[in-house]
């Protein structure tokens, strides 16, 4: 029972089946030729710029988002279900796409472009606008809507034609929500002129942070580092009862680091992992929602994280390195979570592991795929020196170009003598070095290829197609946070959160026994619940990207008020949004799985969130005890170890009452005291997780008397 892969045609079709960012359109070889053309160009400006510097921010954000919209229009279909063929070119359809399409590209690139080229005047005409200015920023405004439900779909575009009619009709809002409104005039120059609107942060961060690291991790996948990880998860952990399922978890955290993508983490880990798992004896939507629920975990994986840990440079004005060490603990929560739920269910039905035959050879792995890991450690090293995020992916690009193409030890030897210079601190140097070693070691005879250079030029033109949906996302989501900040929206949303979970809490307080907790703890919890439901909700529409900076501008400033840490805000936020993917009834990346399982979705939905539960309880964790994310105000190694233990011991309980198994099968009276034990440590500490443990413990020990009481053989 080898753990083979599925076709990649296969995959691809999957993928595209449930992630609308890349349901690309047919095209023949006329548009193959001009759209690849300018997706190369599209990353080979951004490879340029990373390594040789930025362009003035408007001038550079302007570009890519010409590029960007551009693309779209060429690449994405008016409908998905109007051109499943390649179309035939002619009068109508030069190069095989409609006039229309050709109008609307050449519309956002020159709306785009309009306010780099008039940049110095720029001051002089914010706030009071031109006619061509007002007309300029409306044709933007209309294309990048359009670009967007193409690429990611309606949600996102309505939810942004909402909020600029609310900034219109302010007048007639009700109650608090009201304000005085703005004309049109005044929201197009809001939007388009100043850095608040469309030429804000997120595109900012898209445009310097994540395109390159979209663009790394096809790389790093074409050379070889993505079959590595998995390889190694076989070794590591297929042995043990469930093995493939446990595989699933270390290769879906492994591989999440370069992809980002639950639901690209989704098909191509799990076209080696479900199949092997339906064949160990795991039920079919089990085995899908194991891996769906593993690849959530890529984004939330350090070092990418999907594009939040660059949006949180930005936000909360903390460095990447930080932002890294706060996300570490969270993460391993989560797949411990699910590796224990694997775990017992593996133990309750009696599953096996894999046998030496059925994994692959450790050895041969490390000797064949040992360089493909050189590009991810140099990006790390570079990053963790002091550099700027997009340098260090100029860097984990240019070595995976050298890895891809040339001799392995030549290579490392060459990456070393790199990583020396960037530690003198020259970095001037090193971006000749570079190009002169990859020159060098290319030149070698008989240099040892992964990549030749037509697959290299389809790297770059895959990596620029999966990033462009994520740049109109981006863009429109500057009109949510415009609008946010033209009329002050945020601080009455936080007011009615805050107020509402105030008279919940009020209604709460006196049905506690003892007073045991104070009216500021209960509307802290109800405002949790809510802002988490809120944060789900959005999720199931819009990307995570896009949902975490609306909740960002919308939701943050609630907890803050609370007296909550913003960097545990954005990471409450966040963690919610990424739930989305595997809440029902819009799980994509369960439904993915659960087509390659031949399952079915609603049922593969609900046991992943049943599995994902540990993503569930762990924001709550961190808010209660900021010491998890490691970086926040007061942090001690004493709070970090108690919360942490606290968390964990939580998270076995927890997973044991779903999976009905802790030594042995479980009674309903056991599952349910381990399941209250479990939400009693929500609050870590020495005295919640005695209590906890005290809750569970006729559970424990029923468990283990029966346990010393069964058999080897019988026991389980």
């Amino acid at each position: 029972m080898k753990i083979e892969a599925a076709d990649p045609a296969e995959i691809q079709k999957l993928e595209e089946q449930f992630d609308p960012e890349v349901r690309f359109r047919p095209q023949g070889k006329a548009a193959e030729w001009i759209v690849g053309a300018l997706l190369l160009a599209l990353s080979c400006f951004h490879y340029y710029t990373a390594g040789f510097g930025l362009l003035r921010e408007q001038t550079h954000r302007g570009i890519h988002m010409a590029f960007v919209l551009g693309l779209i229009f060429l690449v994405f279909a008016f409908s998905k279900r109007r051109e499943r063929e390649i179309p035939a070119a002619s009068w109508w359809r030069p190069a095989g796409i409609a006039w229309p399409d050709w109008i609307l590209a050449a519309g956002a690139a020159v709306s785009s472009l309009y306010v780099p080229v008039i940049f110095e005047d720029l001051a002089f005409r914010v706030g009071n606008p031109f006619v061509e200015d007002v007309v300029m920023g409306t044709i933007l405004i209309v294309v990048l809507l359009e670009a967007t439900r193409r690429s990611v779909g309606w949600p996102l575009p309505i939810i942004a034609l909402v909020f600029m009619a609310y900034a219109h009709f302010g007048p007639y809002m009700p109650g608090v929500l009201a304000h005085a409104g703005a004309t049109w005039t005044e929201i197009v120059n809001h939007l388009y002129l100043t850095s608040q609107g469309i030429y804000g942060i997120a595109l900012g961060v898209v445009a310097t942070y994540v395109f390159h690291f979209v663009l790394f991790g096809v790389l790093a996948t074409r050379v070889g580092l993505g079959r590595l990880f998995i390889d190694l998860a076989s070794c590591v952990a297929g042995r043990y009862a469930g093995g493939p399922a446990k595989v699933s978890i270390f290769g879906s955290g492994l591989f999440g680091m370069i992809s980002g993508s639950s639901i690209a983490n989704t098909v191509t880990v799990g076209s080696l992992t479900i199949p092997a798992m339906i064949r160990l004896g795991y039920p079919r939507h089990f085995a899908a929602a194991v891996e769906s629920t593993a690849s959530t975990g890529g984004q939330i994986t350090p070092p990418i994280m999907g594009a939040a840990a660059f949006l949180m440079i930005e936000y909360l004005n903390r460095p990447y390195q930080e932002i890294i060490l706060a996300a570490i603990a969270p993460a391993a929560m989560h797949f411990f979570g699910v590796f224990m739920q694997v775990h017992f269910e593996a133990k309750r039905s009696g599953l096996r592991g894999l046998t030496a035959a059925e994994l692959p050879n450790a050895r041969e792995v490390i000797r064949r795929d040992w360089i493909t890991i050189f590009p991810l450690l140099l990006l790390l090293v570079v990053l963790f020196s002091g550099a700027s995020p997009y340098l260090s992916a100029f860097y984990g690009i240019t070595a995976c170009i050298v890895v891809g193409m040339a001799r392995p030890l030549l290579a490392a030897l060459w990456g070393a003598a790199a990583v020396v210079v960037v530690e003198l601190g020259n970095p001037a140097i090193p971006f000749y070095l570079l190009l002169a070693g990859a020159a060098a070691v290319a030149a070698v005879p008989h240099a040892r290829r992964r990549l030749t250079f037509p697959q290299l030029v389809e790297a770059f033109i895959t990596g620029a197609k999966y990033a462009i949906a994520v740049g109109a996302a981006a863009a429109t989501v500057g009109i949510i946070v415009g609008v946010v900040t033209l009329t002050g929206v945020g601080f009455r949303i936080t007011d009615l959160i805050t107020s509402y979970a105030g008279d919940v809490a009020a209604v709460v307080q006196p049905l506690i026994p003892g007073g045991a907790l104070g009216l500021p703890a209960i509307t802290l919890f109800f405002t949790l619940i809510l802002t988490g439901v809120v944060c789900i909700l959005l999720g199931c529409g819009i990307p995570t990207t896009a949902n975490y900076i609306i909740m960002v501008t919308v939701a943050a400033p609630v907890l803050g008020k609370l007296g909550v840490e913003p960097i545990v805000a954005h990471f409450f936020v966040f963690y919610y949004g990424v739930l989305a993917d595997i809440t029902p009834p819009v799980a994509l990346a369960a439904y993915a799985g659960a087509s390659m399982a031949g399952a079915d979705p609603f049922r593969t939905g609900n046991t992943a969130f049943r599995l994902g539960l540990g993503k569930v309880l762990v924001p709550f964790v961190f808010v209660y005890s900021p010491a998890m994310l490691i970086v926040t105000k007061g942090f001690t190694w004493y709070d970090f170890v108690v919360t942490t233990a606290s968390c964990a011991a939580g998270i076995v309980l927890l997973s044991a009452a779903f999976s009905r198994y802790m030594w042995v099968r479980m009674r309903p009276w056991e599952c349910l005291l381990a399941g209250i034990g479990a939400v009693v440590m929500v609050a870590p500490g020495i005295g919640t997780t005695l209590a906890g443990f005290a809750i569970a413990a006729p559970a424990l020990v029923r468990q283990i008397v029966t346990y010393r009481a069964q058999s080897p053989a019988t026991a389980g």
